[in-house]
């Protein structure tokens, strides 16, 4: 269960983003003590006693006693915040606990005996749904980690939180469903080879009978026998303009009248 570690903090007397710039400036950690129906505090904290927590493990879920000004208070760090570049915690928030308190914090799963579970003997995968649980329980009685047991997993085998063995008086924030924690996966060539050696399905075969088959043609023969009555057609109509010029008349010879008929009769004595 949750173990308590000493910060010995200093009162900032200002708040506000300049007071907390100057604590930085002076080598220290600004942050804020709050909760329990109490007035915050503003802090600031050694940086090398923050960065030594912050190196053990369950830093979030282990209880902490903060010395301010002789007076000693239980907290919970709930939050710290990194400069983007050189990673160094700039800003820490505490959560003031009572005895009685009674809290909501992510306690980190630890999967053991994987060397007891079938699936991942034959080559299985473990994929780890949810890498932390979020509980409520008693502020004294937070644990630092969830154990969760492989023992007799196979491929495509879960672990539900209820099979997981939580400690007394500690229960998810998740109530109403069997949430899923891990699962066993097949790894990628095996899941090829099963891929591959599935059989096609077979094809649908269409039976058609012989009244349907002579329907089927003669609904086919239909369009070729229209394209070919349609071709006929347009190759007797002129088309264009040899449709719309007449064809010229021949000329018929005529008896020649007037003078021209006179002139051709022979003359008397000649």
């Amino acid at each position: 269960m949750a173990d308590a570690n000493v910060f010995h903090v200093e009162r900032r007397e200002r708040a506000g983003k300049g007071a907390a710039r100057a604590a930085r400036r002076a080598g220290r950690v600004p942050g804020v003590i709050y909760g329990s129906k109490k007035t915050p505090e503003t802090i600031s904290v050694d940086p090398r006693e923050l960065a030594t927590e912050l190196s053990r493990p369950g830093f979030f879920t282990r209880l902490h006693d903060v010395q301010v000004n002789g007076a000693t208070q239980k907290v919970l760090v709930r939050a710290v915040q990194f400069h983007p570049v050189s990673d160094r915690p700039i800003h820490v928030d505490f959560l003031r606990v009572e005895p009685d308190s009674r809290v909501t914090v992510a306690v980190p799963v630890i999967f053991e005996n994987q060397a007891a579970s079938p699936g991942i003997k034959r080559g299985g995968v473990l994929n780890v749904v949810r890498h932390s649980i979020e509980v409520v329980c008693a502020a004294a009685r937070i644990p630092h980690e969830i154990r969760v047991d492989l023992t007799g997993l196979d491929i495509g085998d879960s672990v539900h939180i209820s099979a997981v063995g939580l400690p007394e008086d500690v229960r998810p924030t998740i109530t109403s469903r069997d949430f899923t924690v891990a699962t066993v996966a097949a790894p990628s060539t095996m899941a090829a080879e099963v891929e591959t050696a599935a059989p096609e399905a077979p094809q649908p075969v269409e039976i058609i009978t012989a009244k349907e088959g002579k329907e089927k043609e003669g609904a086919e023969a239909e369009p070729e026998k229209e394209a070919k009555g349609r071709e006929a057609k347009e190759a007797k109509e002129p088309r264009g303009k040899e449709a719309k010029e007449p064809k010229p008349k021949e000329a018929k010879g005529k008896e020649p009248k007037g003078k021209e008929a006179k002139a051709k009769e022979p003359r008397g004595k000649e």
